[in-house]
């Protein structure tokens, strides 16, 4: 069950501030020490951001990567990393990122490097007002690491004859995430989540009891040790699908995910499947639904947000409910993001304060 009865969290990743995206462009101007200060930096925005909207769990917001997945290519042995898109111009869509191509054997001899996010993580959380002890009510913030799943980290890479297929490369990858999540738990890591939004996009036409067994082989060492959860999505590059936008195909498979908590993206297919999250707290896992649309420029009221709230609580009772934005933040401008979480909080507490859950009720 949830830690606590309808959590405000977030997938993972959050808006750079303009000042990165700008000395993204020319880290060679930079030293070591300014890099390491630009990336505390920038995770402390994040935070603050996420504190202070008063989310219950937070993340690094993923500041010291450069795409998702795409900065953990740097520590991957095999790899050429330079790579240029088959398409510069027009309107965006996923063909305007680049593939690499694998030019060796894959190893990453130095590990993925979440676990040095995650202690970033701890050491910035402690050292923030807004997350001291008796600064926010009820328990003390949760830091949760997210790391992408080995066919999602796979979709950027070009097979050779050494790596033939996708399938190839995801089970090169697997030991690698595997070990990661295994040194995220051994660095006292306590919730994790596992993306793997590439299985949701292809499940319409892989075989979803494959996906199943290799997401379970992957987090084997988490299982049982740490909050474990998979965000399930369809794509958000530049707020672009990249899918059929259903769950369907993934079930039943997918009950059988190893994980403690499924999220779903709901808000921006406007909670179309809404009652499978019925389904899969009767298999007892919990649900964290996307309850903010990320890409839309639409803020959600409070009161809506409230609203949507008691229509998921038709389908699953609140210790097995969290609320989330649809997908990372990385694509939705930063003022966007402020308020869109803002308002999410707000809408949750609503629902609280009106079910006797509030924080101070039961802290």
């Amino acid at each position: 069950m949830q830690p606590i009865p309808l959590r405000t969290t977030v997938i993972g990743s959050y808006p750079f501030p303009s000042w990165l995206e700008l000395a993204s462009g020319q880290l060679d101007r930079f030293g070591p020490a300014d890099l390491a200060e630009i990336q505390d930096d920038a995770a402390v925005c994040a935070l603050h951001d996420q504190l202070a909207a008063g989310l219950d769990v937070v993340t690094d917001g993923e500041q010291t990567r450069l795409d998702f997945n795409l900065s953990f290519y740097g520590y991957i042995d095999g790899i050429q990393l330079e790579s240029a898109p088959p398409r510069r111009w027009g309107p965006p869509a996923h063909d305007q990122r680049g593939r690499h191509p694998v030019v060796g054997e894959l190893a990453a001899p130095r590990g993925l490097g979440v676990v040095e996010e995650y202690r970033r993580l701890e050491r910035l959380v402690a050292a923030l007002p807004l997350a001291a002890p008796g600064s926010r009510p009820g328990p003390p913030v949760t830091m949760k690491a997210s790391v992408p799943g080995p066919y999602t980290l796979s979709g950027r890479l070009q097979p050779n004859d050494r790596y033939p297929d996708r399938w190839a490369l995801t089970e090169a990858l697997l030991p690698m995430v595997r070990k990661e999540l295994a040194d995220l738990v051994a660095a006292g890591c306590r919730e994790i989540t596992v993306d793997e939004p590439s299985m949701s996009c292809y499940a319409h036409k892989e075989d979803p009891e494959r996906f199943v067994d290799i997401f379970n082989r992957t987090v084997e060492p988490a299982v049982g040790t740490t909050r474990l959860s998979t965000h399930l999505c369809f794509g958000n590059y530049k707020a672009r699908a990249v899918a059929p936008r259903q769950y369907a195909p993934l079930y039943p498979a997918f009950h059988n995910l190893a994980v403690d908590e499924v999220h779903l993206e709901m808000a921006s297919r406007e909670f179309s499947e809404i009652e499978v999250i019925r389904d899969i707290v009767e298999r007892g896992k919990d649900v964290c639904v996307g309850i903010i649309d990320v890409k839309s420029y639409y803020i959600e009221p409070p009161a809506e947000v409230a609203a949507r709230v008691r229509r998921c609580l038709q389908y699953a009772p609140a210790d097995r409910l969290s609320f989330a934005p649809d997908c990372g933040l990385s694509q939705t401008a930063r003022w966007a993001s402020r308020r869109k979480l803002a308002h999410m909080v707000a809408g949750v507490r609503e629902v609280r304060r009106a079910l006797g859950l509030e924080h101070d009720s039961f802290a």
